[in-house]
């Protein structure tokens, strides 16, 4: 198990911010874990002791909607820090986290990284920063639900998976969402989903198999309406 002092990982989140001595102390106590396929990280409505930090792999983060649906919020991957609101609140958990692929993560108790909070303010700093970024986040979905068609948040969602997740040794997306999950992403009923989809699959913009989806034509994804 690496240390998190030498953990190119951290570099991508607020760790980065922490002292080595701090490191040292933190990676003595982490637990490291590994969820597989489809696994639930932790549910809507628990309370988390610490946080988890994504070493490999990718989640999908949800919200239950009042017809009980799960809205997915956000996609974490490498670097991603959770739970960094049970930090600074006795909150529960308002998100729930589904492992989309196989994942390893490291978990820091609470205990642990509170002392950090309070006495380092750099550290303190960067995990208000990434917290606020994440709320610009959401401000940006609502505007885009609003604003663009489905079309077009469909074509970008698919963009989004190839350009930051890229595709396996066939050309497929990486990421393999199921029809649900691009609907809730998007923000539109399943049967809309897959309807869109078909669409760009009989113009040879994409092409499936199954669940996987490849990108046959990105130029037509980039300039959808």
């Amino acid at each position: 198990m690496s240390k998190c002092e030498s953990c190119i990982v951290r570099e991508f989140n607020a760790l980065k911010s922490l002292t080595r001595e701090e490191l040292m102390r933190v990676s003595a106590c982490k637990t490291a874990k590994i969820f597989r396929k489809g696994h639930v990280i932790f549910e809507e409505g628990e309370t988390l002791n610490g946080v988890y930090c994504v070493k490999s792999g990718v989640c999908k983060l949800t919200k239950m909607s009042e017809n009980g649906k799960d809205q997915v919020v956000k996609l974490v991957v490498k670097g991603g820090l959770l739970g960094k609101r049970s930090l600074v609140t006795e909150q529960k958990t308002n998100l729930s986290a589904v492992a989309l692929n196989d994942m390893e993560m490291c978990f820091v108790p609470k205990s642990e990284i509170m002392d950090d909070l309070n006495k380092n303010p750099k550290f303190t700093m960067d995990v208000l920063k990434t917290m606020a970024e994440d709320l610009k986040d959401s401000d940006e979905s609502l505007v885009n639900m609003a604003q663009k068609s489905v079309k077009r948040r469909m074509a970008e969602i698919l963009m989004y998976i190839h350009d930051n997740f890229g595709t396996d040794d066939d050309g497929y997306l990486s990421i393999v969402l199921s029809r649900e999950d691009y609907a809730s992403i998007v923000g539109t009923a399943t049967e809309s989903a897959i309807r869109i989809l078909s669409q760009f699959k009989k113009e040879d913009i994409i092409s499936t198999s199954g669940k996987r989806i490849k990108i046959e034509d990105y130029h037509s994804l980039k300039w959808m309406e």
